[in-house]
């Protein structure tokens, strides 16, 4: 089966997040894709089936599955792109977060997410001993998200994943904090899902892009996640939707030997 790792959210190979894409003729089993998922061990591994004008796409960390992932529909949407449909400028795909639509603008591919704004939620003294900081502010979606005051906290936090990984609720922690040459920043750790830091986090962004529009006024919002390895997102609030752009970068083609 053809298999490619894509950098997403990037500007050459080594930077952004990276994804394994699967492009399928036909399902195979959930236990076959959590195993290769697994294998690849990289933060989400997306396969993709095309069924009349859409595609399904599933996302897998290496631990289970998921019912949103950004940077893997943008790469997958990348594949297709280049590899599959290369007229194409418009992707529709079925997943377990409804309708998701990615438009090809040149470089970019912007993606069409739920906005998520997180509710306000009350910090622990579990919370403070697993980021190592104390936030300023806490809030609750699907995961937890941490305001904290400067762009260097953001920068420079290093997290006790193993109390991250036991804190009770959320599925994963970022933290956030206006920026300087960027609009905002961020960082995403996700060790319950056998991720300890998730490079760029596009899923992340559908909470902060609500969050940080109403703080800051503006809808056109330009962010930075700040991992080690880095990435650039352009972002829109629309109503109840993100939209959430960035490039990609191709950085393998290899066959899964899995018969």
């Amino acid at each position: 089966m053809k298999y490619y790792v894509v950098d997403a959210f990037a500007e050459q190979v080594f930077e952004g997040n990276p994804a394994g894409i699967c492009i399928m003729d036909q399902w195979i089993s959930n236990d076959l894709m959590q195993k290769i998922a697994a294998e690849n061990n990289l933060s989400e591994t997306a396969f993709a089936v095309k069924e009349r004008e859409h595609y399904q796409l599933r996302w897998f960390t290496p631990a289970e599955e998921i019912d949103l992932c950004g940077h893997a529909t943008l790469a997958t949407a990348y594949i297709i792109a280049n590899y599959y449909e290369p007229d194409a400028d418009r992707f529709t795909f079925q997943t377990l977060s409804g309708e998701l639509v990615v438009l090809k603008k040149g470089e970019l591919y912007e993606m069409d997410f739920p906005s998520r704004m997180p509710e306000p939620f009350t910090l622990t003294q579990e919370m403070v001993e697993a980021l190592g900081v104390t936030p300023v502010e806490t809030y609750l979606s699907r995961d937890l998200m941490f305001v904290l005051e400067r762009e260097e906290q953001v920068r420079n936090i290093t997290p006790d994943f193993s109390k991250l990984k036991n804190l009770p609720d959320g599925i994963g922690a970022s933290v956030t904090a206006k920026g300087t040459n960027f609009d905002f920043v961020s960082r995403s750790f996700f060790p319950k899902l056998n991720v300890n830091e998730d490079p760029v986090c596009g899923s992340a962004h559908c909470n902060f892009i609500p969050f940080w529009a109403g703080r800051l006024g503006k809808n056109e919002l330009l962010a930075r996640q700040l991992s080690s390895r880095g990435g650039t997102l352009h972002c829109r609030l629309e109503g109840d939707r993100v939209k959430i752009s960035g490039t990609a970068v191709l950085y393998a083609i290899s066959e899964l030997q899995i018969d």
